[in-house]
C-alpha cells in the first residue's frame, strides 16, 4: 500500500525526554508517537491504525530556553464522579492560585520542519472490504488542510502547520517526494540514544513505554527496521 507523507512545520516544539522529571527537555527531533498523533489529528477512526515508517529532518536543529507557568494540580477523580452522578460539580482549576501555578524552565526546539511517512493499517472485516474509502478520506482532508483537532508538536500550545506531499514511485517499490521538494538535512547524522517509540496498550490498565535506538543518517530516521524494546 502506498504510504502517505506530510510536511510538518512549527515555530516551537517539545518532545519531552521521559528521564527529565521536573524541567522539560526535548528530544532532538520529533518522536514516532508524536508523528503518529499528527496523522490522527487529521483522520482518526477505530478501523484504522497509523504506523510511522520514516522521518526526514528538513531544518537545522535549533534550541530555545523558556521559563513558563504550568498548572501542577489535576482535577480530583472523586469530584468528577460526583459531578457525573449529580449532573453538576466543581471541576475548575484556578491557574492564578499561587499554590496551583508552578514556574518551570524548558529546553525546546524552534523553527522545526519534518517530512513524515506513514502507512495506514485497516483493521476489522467491514473496513478491509473497502479500504479505499479511508485512503481517499485522508487524502481529501489533508489536501484541504482539514483536521479533527489542531495538530501540535509535543505540547498543545505548539501548533503545527501541515501539507500533504505527493509521492512518486521510483520503480523499485519505494515512494519518494517530487524532485522539487526540499531535501533532508544531509549534513546531520547522529546517534540520539534511546528514544520513545510509543506506548504499549496491550494491558490497558498498565500501559508500558517502548523504546528504540535512534540513529539519524543524513537527516533521515528510518523506522522500518528498528528494534523496539519494552
Amino acid at each position: 500500500m502506498k504510504p502517505f507523507c506530510l510536511e510538518v512545520r512549527g515555530d516551537y516544539a517539545c518532545f519531552t525526554r521521559p528521564e527529565m522529571k521536573v524541567e522539560r527537555v526535548s528530544y532532538d527531533l520529533i518522536t514516532p508517537s508524536a508523528a503518529r498523533a499528527v496523522f490522527e489529528a487529521i483522520l482518526w477512526k477505530p478501523a484504522i491504525r497509523w504506523h510511522i515508517r520514516r522521518i526526514e529532518v528538513l531544518a537545522p536543529v535549533k534550541w530555545i530556553s523558556v521559563r513558563r507557568n504550568e498548572v501542577g494540580d489535576v482535577i480530583s477523580v472523586s469530584n468528577v464522579r460526583a459531578a457525573m452522578k449529580q449532573g453538576h460539580g466543581n471541576l475548575a482549576i484556578c491557574v492564578d492560585d499561587p499554590k496551583t501555578r508552578q514556574q518551570r524552565a524548558g529546553l525546546f526546539l524552534r523553527d522545526v520542519a519534518y517530512r513524515l511517512y506513514a502507512d495506514m493499517e485497516v483493521i476489522g472485516e467491514d473496513a478491509r472490504s473497502n479500504p479505499g474509502k479511508y485512503l481517499a478520506m485522508f487524502s481529501r482532508r489533508a489536501e484541504a488542510g482539514q483536521c479533527v483537532n489542531q495538530p501540535y508538536l509535543g505540547c498543545r500550545e505548539f501548533a503545527a502547520r501541515f501539507r500533504l506531499v505527493p509521492l512518486i514511485d521510483n520503480g523499485d517499490g519505494n515512494f519518494l517526494p517530487a524532485p522539487d521538494e526540499p531535501p533532508a538535512l544531509q549534513e546531520w547524522s547522529a546517534d540520539l540514544g534511546w528514544m520513545l517509540h510509543d506506548m504499549d496498550f496491550s494491558a490497558p490498565s498498565n500501559p508500558t513505554p517502548r523504546f528504540f535506538r535512534a540513529q539519524v543518517e543524513r537527516g533521515v530516521l528510518d523506522l522500518s527496521r528498528v528494534e523496539v524494546r519494552g
